[in-house]
């Protein structure tokens, strides 16, 4: 298995696993043999920190999870989807395809696209957005994000995008709007910095 990565969906966790607190939603998902998300937080050698997804965002429970566990990992750069649909942020994913393909970053979506692509299960609504992960792993300019954000703008429903640095995750549209500083979230919190990438490096 590779190293567990945010947005990466996670098979395997038994119910049994759960705090004794947990509601019955989140037990009745493992049960029924559904990933978890993982999600960015820092954990024990041998745990993931994972989040458990029912209907609507009111279900959402944040966890951990054994990585001995793991049975099937899936990245959302692993999820694609061509098509006809009625849901607007699966549109936004057809046409955003092009665009994000050409930038020539690894990429692909999260949230509730990226769940529903990869389970089956129908989470998504009229009201969805579509939510992207786009690596970023050198500086992209800032330019260059407005060019992505006006294309991807013109979609049929609202598109967010993370730009994954080394350091953690920023907004494309943050970076794209020329605020001096950004807000970075990784694993040990968040934190407003001028160039997350240059953070990485300072870091090393």
């Amino acid at each position: 298995m590779n190293p567990a990565r945010p947005h990466d969906l996670l098979w395997g966790m038994p119910a049994s696993a759960l705090p004794d607190d947990a509601p019955d939603w989140a037990r009745q998902v493992l049960a029924a043999g559904q990933p978890v998300v993982v999600r960015r937080a820092l954990c024990a050698p041998g745990w993931i920190a994972v989040g458990v997804r029912g209907q609507g965002r009111e279900q959402r429970l944040g966890t951990r999870m054994r990585a001995a566990d793991v049975q099937r990992q899936l990245s959302p750069e692993a999820l694609r989807w061509q098509g006809e649909s009625a849901w607007p942020a699966l549109q936004a994913l057809a046409s955003a395809t092009p665009v994000l393909d050409a930038t020539g970053l690894a990429w692909g979506p999260t949230g509730g696209v990226g769940y529903q692509l990869a389970t089956g299960r129908e989470v998504l609504h009229q009201g969805s957005d579509l939510d992207l992960v786009l690596r970023t792993p050198h500086p992209l300019a800032r330019c260059t994000a407005r060019d992505l954000l006006d294309s991807l703008d013109r979609g049929p429903c609202r598109i967010d995008v993370q730009l994954e640095t080394p350091a953690g995750a920023i907004a494309l549209r943050e970076w794209a709007s020329g605020a001096l500083r950004v807000l970075l979230k990784s694993a040990d919190g968040a934190r407003l910095l001028a160039d997350p990438w240059q953070a990485c490096e300072d870091a090393a």
